[in-house]
């Protein structure tokens, strides 16, 4: 793992079974409460987390952030090239992550938190025993009948229409240029579409792409968060999520926007400047009204 320290934070490159992964480490000051890897969500670089870990670490947990292969930063050939899947995404890199932090961080606890699809392959695989606590948040079993009739449009476009049709004429998923979000391979769009159009979610890939879950994993404390406006993966998708594990192991909490005196919070806002409020909750630490309150 190459390292290179910067004034505020330190840019490495994470060995992910093949590939190349751009990470930044962000050292907390103060106090340290643990550190902690950031699982992001699909399409959503770690840029977009940078204020999220730049709060975290000033209250004592440092992050590491990291974009999975063939995305973001860590994209070293064209997308059409890419043969990553889901599963790249969310076992393999996701390990070499958690692995890379406990080399990061040789003493003190060690914190897990997923995003969506950063939360979703934990049960997957083995943790240091120095983890002590498992945060999801907007991570669920969703299917394309949970959402509201407001975004189904918009979810129909994106797993039957724009979506398939734009990557089998580009060999990647245009999400740009479709107005879909950010650009990703083809693998992952696939395998993403399938998970999210049957009920079974990723069942069918057990024993293929995915080891077999554990769902009765022993150790972390597992706290399983979801956003009461949440038209992406929303509430509904999360509690199926937490009831796949046996009853009790998982702490389940719908955060609403008025507890934190936003207008809104939602499936990627949730980790935006104007989120910053609800931001203490998703790590347990008490709340300071840091930031200005606005609007969606």
């Amino acid at each position: 793992m190459e390292q290179a320290q910067g004034a505020e934070q330190r840019r490495m490159t994470i060995e992910a079974e093949g590939a190349g992964l751009a990470a930044c480490y962000f050292p907390p000051t103060g106090p340290l409460r643990a550190n902690m890897v950031l699982h992001g969500a699909t399409g959503v670089p770690q840029r977009y987390y940078a204020a999220f870990a730049s709060w975290a670490a000033e209250h004592g947990v440092g992050v590491l952030t990291y974009d999975y292969r063939d995305f973001g930063a860590s994209q070293h050939r064209p997308m059409r090239e890419s043969d990553a899947t889901f599963a790249d995404w969310a076992i393999r890199d996701q390990g070499a992550a958690e692995r890379a932090l406990v080399d990061i961080a040789p003493q003190g606890p060690l914190w897990v938190l997923g995003h969506s699809l950063g939360g979703l392959a934990f049960p997957f695989r083995r943790h240091d025993i120095r983890v002590e606590r498992i945060t999801t948040v907007g991570a669920g079993f969703g299917h394309v009948s949970d959402h509201p009739w407001s975004y189904r449009p918009l979810a129909l476009a994106f797993w039957y229409a724009l979506g398939p049709i734009g990557t089998s004429l580009a060999g990647y998923l245009p999400g740009k240029r479709l107005l879909l979000g950010e650009d990703l391979p083809a693998g992952v769009y696939w395998q993403w579409r399938r998970w999210c159009t049957r009920r079974d979610f990723f069942h069918g890939d057990i024993g293929l792409s995915l080891p077999e879950p554990d769902f009765h994993m022993n150790g972390p404390a597992l706290r399983m968060l979801t956003m009461e406006d949440d038209v992406v993966v929303p509430p509904a998708a999360v509690r199926r999520y937490a009831d796949a594990f046996p009853q009790g192991r998982v702490a389940y909490r719908a955060l609403t926007p008025a507890e934190f005196g936003l207008a809104c919070l939602r499936h990627i806002e949730i980790f935006s400047k104007r989120s910053a409020a609800a931001w203490p909750a998703i790590l347990e630490l008490p709340w300071a009204p840091e930031d200005e309150t606005l609007s969606c």
